[in-house]
């Protein structure tokens, strides 16, 4: 193939130019995102049950759509929340893979069998399926300096205007209103109901009927009366629309032409529908809007899409309203993609500065340079193909792969230029020698480095998906490197290089010359050292094999992990107060942090949202968004958002009358909302409520007093003071109230009753009924509330019921079907969160009977690829193995290169832990890659010593000859590759921790791999070929390899001679030993 170019430059030229188009063409059309989606899709069921208790909730609606959804098709987990406040979500969470359109579909037609089991007022309310992902991508604040406009003006123009017009673009899942639309609010007051001798549900069922739509039909309808000649739809305004006119509505017509009117024992207003939460930017009350990506949404293309529909709408705005987007997750992505850009940038400039160090010729060095866009442009082509997306980890896999790409490409020139230089020959003639020598070794190579990646792509999970970046672009641009090593650089170096007299290397002066005069004492003293191992073989194999245990004993010490935690740029602020504490409380917690956050030179803005956390909702709960200056503004680790949150945890824990843990996002933002573990203890043995709560505190009990963990935290609502009221239903009975007319009036006046909708400026609102809010302050107030009995007579609940104090659940959790509490924490600093999910793992086998446990998020993700890393470690060897095997016809060659990987695995296991890293995904990938060019550099001295002992040379000498030959390219490569992936060992800025924690254990394997496997490999070679003598087949097949590559019997001595230069007559005949002459062909 190599010939072919040689002698059609321009069809080389021709293909590359073709791939670097396809390439160009390939990166306007891939979406950029931070990660690949390796959430599992999850699609999210919510249902209101106003006034119900949260046990109501989770028994009545909650537990009876998540036993329509067990056995949906590709299910992984589930988890539902019920709150206090009747809000309920069931979030259900299905293998990464899955079709998130299809999942809906099922979630939606299960959830349709479940249905007509639900209460009606639930039916009413409507139950919604979205599909969404768990985190924020962005929050858009309203805010107004019109004093005409409030903030239930502004979030009611928000609801008409600006969520559904956000929700309609593309990749949304979800527009989340903080604060509330406009809603028609008739607030009853039980006293002047009981004057009337009213009821609540007197007050419901008039505005039902005198609020209503009449279909009224028209006159002069067919069959016609003869001599109608015209025809007109009938219109009666039954719907009301303004407070006075629901003010008119009659209650009751007496005999005598009085009546009771709705205004007579109600105020009306036009109020919000709900109270239960509200926005804050900057200290300031607005309205807010949080934004969830769709499970398979761009996060950067939403979010710009997002901001140009916020400045289209911009012009509709009433006066004096403004928009603001304070928190924006996708900035990160994008300076993440920029930095890794601009590592990329300076791994092609040292890598051309390494090769123009050792090829001393601007020609030699454009030459490999030229191959480095080709492979990534092509690689930008494939990934089109493949569906996949411009993101950190495909980055980082073409940063990583720079280095390897122009090896193969440096592998050829540096053999021409050598050819050139010891035998004059003309390029052309230099370029079809060297190729026919080393063209076996760059198919070796390519076909091992393949065979380590290829496996990643088959791994399942959410790692699978992230081991699958690194595998497509390491595979794809090895592949294009190999192919242009093969068409592209041999036709450039027939076609560019001048001829040079044979040893222009020595005759050169200055820098070069002191350079070139440098590496050659280098080598040999290399040679000289190798000559004595070699005679010490057997000694050498057993430190081989004491560093394999060290090897083995590092590896099992290193802590585990998942990912890395970055500094996103942003913070979370999650805000709880004791149970049943107001609003009024909850926001003077949250002025005091404003009062904090606002005035710290690193934090730009912040939007604080009352009556909403992660944790759950109530009046009791809040959760802030940071968002800090840029990166290049705070530099240096006291100003990182670790140590931002770190010193935020320490000021904020004097606010005596809140629970305030800020925290820095974790790395996956849709794997879970908090850094650290999460965990679910279970009731797997029906215990209930109260022995659950208890296994929870004896576990954060146990938690505490462990020094391996640190943060662990109930996540929820604690149970709070309820008011319950004992009904006794005999002395109901005696008095001819029936417990219907009970509960219907509890019901209205303390929760609320949502009885139909009227218009408001083109749009459809709820008219809500409830007590007014001094009527429902105390439980007195609620035992003066009347019934109406079956004589129309009206009464007091004291007279039928009497009230005590209980303590109930304020939220309640189930997981997998399941009742649950969450637990979230981290580890202790100098552990790693695997050693912290063991630990907690301990604890929780301490509990007693009938309580299990579950990981969630990120911690399940973990879970998994920790189990998965030495399965994928096996597969990769076992490939470099067969491939070999394939290759080579040989069982041991394939053994001599592979003894060579721990020596590779040192190198990344000793910088690893010399920088306190943990062993993650990024660690795992960075293995990998070091068990490929390990063997890579084994490959190309064990090739040219088997070919060299097919010419009847010892296998001493044939291991010192390769050894000799090849010491210059492989310190070539290896420099390059190490100088390719340095500015990711040295990353700083956003993203950074990422690419030091891939950088580091690569730089670490390249270096010291390579330092040592320069003297074991000969050592690896000698040793297998005495224990494993080659048979004749396998000779002679060798024999014809090596002179197809040039090397026959008379070069092999030229060769030898060259390595045994400096050395005494002893040493010689000692690396003779064993050498035999070469095969002669049989002549029949």
């Amino acid at each position: 193939m190599a010939r072919f170019f040689i002698d059609r430059p321009i069809f080389a030229w021709v293909i590359a130019l073709f791939l670097m188009v396809i390439g160009a063409t390939a990166i306007t059309q891939l979406p950029i995102a931070q990660y690949p989606p390796v959430a599992p899709p999850t699609i999210v069921v919510n249902a209101a049950y106003p006034g119900a208790s949260a046990q109501t909730l989770e028994d009545s609606v909650l537990a009876v759509i998540e036993r329509e959804m067990n056995g949906a098709p590709g299910l992984a987990y589930m988890e539902s929340v019920a709150q206090a406040d009747g809000t309920g979500q069931i979030t259900i969470s299905f293998e990464p893979g899955t079709n998130a359109d299809l999942a809906q579909v099922e979630v939606q037609n299960r959830l349709s069998r479940a249905t007509p089991r639900l209460p009606a007022v639930v039916n009413q309310q409507g139950v919604r399926v979205d599909k969404a992902r768990a985190n924020f991508l962005m929050f858009v604040m309203l805010s107004s300096s019109n004093p005409d406009v409030d903030v239930t003006g502004l979030s009611d123009y928000a609801a008409r205007n600006v969520q559904p017009e956000l929700q309609r673009v593309p990749g949304i899942g979800q527009v989340q209103l903080f604060g509330s639309e406009r809603a028609m609010r008739i607030w009853i007051d039980p006293d002047k109901l009981h004057s009337y001798k009213l009821a609540p549900s007197d007050v419901a069922s008039a505005i039902q009927a005198q609020n209503a739509q009449v279909s009224a039909g028209a006159i002069g309808n067919q069959p016609l009366v003869a001599g109608q000649t015209m025809t007109a739809t009938v219109v009666v305004p039954g719907q009301l629309s303004t407070p006075e006119q629901f003010g008119a509505i009659v209650l009751r017509a007496n005999a005598d032409g009085s009546s009771v009117r709705l205004k007579d024992v109600a105020r009306i207003e036009l109020g919000a529908q709900s109270y239960a939460s509200a926005a804050r930017l900057n200290g300031e009350p607005g309205a807010g809007m949080g934004i969830q990506l769709s499970p398979t949404g761009n996060a950067l293309a939403a979010a710009e899409a997002v901001r140009a529909r916020m400045s289209e709408l911009q012009a509709f705005f009433p006066p004096g309203v403004t928009w603001t987007i304070p928190y924006d997750a996708s900035n990160f992505i994008k300076i993440s993609i920029r930095k890794v850009v601009e590592t990329l940038l300076e791994a092609v400039v040292l890598v051309f500065l390494v090769m123009f160090l050792f090829l001393q010729n601007w020609r030699y060095t454009l030459i490999p340079t030229i191959v480095v866009p080709v492979a990534l442009l092509g690689t930008f082509g494939a990934l089109l193909a493949f569906g996949m997306s411009i993101n950190v980890l495909t980055m980082f896999g073409m940063v990583l792969v720079i280095g390897i790409v122009v090896d193969d490409a440096i592998v050829v020139v540096e053999n021409v230029e050598r050819i050139m230089s010891e035998e004059g020959l003309p390029p052309l003639a230099a370029t079809r020698k060297a190729m026919s020598q080393i063209s076996g070794a760059i198919i070796g190579v390519t076909a091992v480095l393949i065979a380590v990646f290829v496996p990643l792509a088959f791994f399942k999970g959410s790692t699978g998906n992230i081991y699958r970046q690194f595998a497509a672009v390491m595979a794809v641009s090895i592949f294009f490197s190999a192919f242009m090593a093969l068409s592209l650089t041999p036709a450039l170096c027939g076609t560019l290089l001048k001829p040079v007299q044979a040893g222009h290397q020595q005759a050169k002066g200055g820098f070069f010359g002191w350079f070139n005069r440098g590496f050659a004492r280098t080598t040999r003293g290399y040679e000289g050292v190798v000559a004595r191992l070699l005679r010490r073989s057997g000694r050498l194999m057993l430190i081989y094999l004491l560093l394999a245990a060290v090897v083995g004993w590092m590896y099992v010490r290193l802590p585990t992990a998942f990912l890395p935690q970055e500094d996103q740029g942003n913070l979370l602020v999650n805000i709880q107060l004791p149970p049943g504490a107001t609003t009024e409380r909850t926001q003077t917690v949250v002025e005091q942090i404003e009062g904090y956050l606002l005035k710290q030179p690193e934090v730009q803005s912040m939007v604080a949202v009352m009556g909403f956390s992660f944790s759950g909702q109530g009046q009791n709960a809040g959760i802030s968004f940071v968002t800090l200056k840029p990166w290049d503004e705070r530099t240096g680790p006291q100003h990182a958002a670790d140590a931002v949150a770190g010193r935020a945890m320490g000021a904020l824990s004097t606010i005596k009358d809140a629970f305030i843990f800020p925290l820095n996002p974790p790395p996956i933002p849709e794997l879970g909302v908090s850094s650290g573990f999460s965990f679910r203890l279970q009731d797997r043995g029906g215990k209930g409520h109260d022995a659950l709560l208890a296994a929870r505190n004896q576990m954060l009990g146990m938690a505490m007093q462990s020094k391996l963990l640190a943060g662990v935290r109930p996540n929820g609502l604690e149970d709070a003071p309820q008011l319950q009221i004992d009904i006794d239903r005999d002395r109901a009975a005696a008095q001819g109230v029936s417990f219907g007319a009970i509960n219907s009036v509890i019901s209205a006046s303390l929760g609320s009753s949502y009885v139909n909708d009227f218009p408001n400026a083109g749009r459809l609102q709820r008219v809500v009924v409830q007590a007014d809010g001094p009527a429902r302050m105390t439980p007195d107030d609620v035992l003066r509330l009347t019934v109406l009995n079956n004589k129309g007579q009206a009464v007091p609940l004291s007279a039928l019921a009497s009230t005590r104090w209980v303590t109930g659940a304020m939220q309640t959790v189930r997981y997998n079907g399941y009742p649950a509490m969450r637990i979230d924490g981290g580890a202790a600093p100098g552990y790693s969160s695997g050693e912290a999910m063991a630990e907690m793992e301990r604890l929780a086998s301490r509990l007693p009977e009938g309580f299990g446990f579950e990981w969630t998020g990120q911690s399940r993700e973990e879970k998994l690829a920790g189990n998965q890393a030495l399965v994928l470690y096996g597969f990769a060897i076992l490939a470099v193995v067969l491939a070999l095997a394939a290759l080579y016809e040989s069982w041991s060659i394939p053994l001599a290169v592979i003894l060579v990987v721990p020596l590779g695995v040192l190198g990344v296991l000793l910088a690893v832990t010399g920088r306190g890293l943990l062993n993650d995904v990024y660690f795992q990938v960075g293995l990998i890659t070091i068990i490929g060019l390990s063997a890579k550099n084994a490959i190309l001295i064990i090739e040219f010593a088997k070919d060299l002992q097919a010419q009847g040379k010892s296998a001493l000498e044939s291991a010192l000859a390769a050894a000799h030959l090849r010491f210059r390219p492989i310190v070539m490569t290896s420099l390059a590759f190490g100088l390719g992936v340095l500015p990711l060992a040295i990353a700083s800025g956003a993203s950074s921790a990422s690419q030091r924690a891939i950088g580091t254990g690569v730089m670490g394997g390249i270096v010291v791999g390579t330092t040592l496997a320069v003297f074991f490999v000969p050592i690896f070679f000698v040793v297998v070929r005495s224990l494993f003598k080659p048979n004749q087949r396998e000779l002679e097949r060798s024999q014809q390899h090596a002179e197809h590559a040039g090397i026959t019997a008379a070069s092999a001595d030229a060769y030898v001679a060259a390595a045994e230069q400096g050395m005494s007559e002893a040493e010689r005949q000692a690396l003779h030993q064993g050498a035999q002459p070469p095969l002669t062909k049989d002549p029949s």
